[in-house]
């Protein structure tokens, strides 16, 4: 694992404990040699992921249509930390979510709104799909996603979610614990057969 995408809110929230968890998930991001790939905003969760990045030495590499840009939602270059930071300017929201996609070895999801979720179920939607083969984890702090995963349940007892479809929902509460799952679920993608043949 390489990079990692996260998807969270423009918005930081009530509680300060997402603040503090988002912040808590960019030094481990940094601290394990990880790149982080995010929506390039310097808003809400976004933004302090970014910064806890940057500022313990890691590097951001962000996607942003150029309609945000215009209302000052980008993430800012600071010539402080040169080269720590990257910035593709794209057309929509689509080939942004695509580009975030393909630059990203693993998907965390953090609290969100409505484009968060927009995020995971695409992913999660490519993931059924077998378009790609990535691990895919909530971070759920204080119990933010459990409504979700209730929601997820429910779906596949009445029928409309196969059981190894949820399945492809990681989630911890703490980031340490939920890298560890999806670095294992990477090292578990390559049997000793496509070893061999490698």
């Amino acid at each position: 694992m390489q990079s990692i995408c996260v998807f969270c809110g423009a918005s930081a929230g009530h509680n300060p404990v997402y603040r503090d968890a988002a912040a808590n998930l960019g030094k481990l991001i940094a601290a394990q040699g990880l790149e982080l790939v995010w929506g390039g905003g310097h808003v809400g969760l976004m933004g302090v992921v970014a910064d806890s990045v940057v500022a313990s030495g890691g590097h951001v590499w962000g996607v942003i249509p150029r309609f945000m840009v215009a209302r000052e939602l980008a993430y800012p270059l600071d010539p402080a930390h040169p080269g720590a930071t990257e910035i593709l300017l794209v057309d929509d929201m689509h080939t942004r979510k695509a580009a975030m996609a393909a630059r990203a070895d693993a998907f965390i999801a953090l609290p969100g709104g409505f484009g968060t979720m927009d995020e995971l179920f695409e992913i999660l939607t490519w993931a059924q799909l077998e378009l790609h083969d990535k691990p895919i984890g909530l971070l759920n702090i204080n119990g933010f996603f459990d409504p979700l995963m209730a929601m997820v349940a429910h779906m596949q007892a009445e029928g409309f979610v196969k059981p190894h479809h949820a399945d492809l929902i990681k989630h911890a509460s703490t980031a340490e614990s939920l890298l560890r799952t999806l670095e294992t679920h990477i090292q578990s993608r390559a049997s000793p057969h496509s070893q061999e043949n490698a």
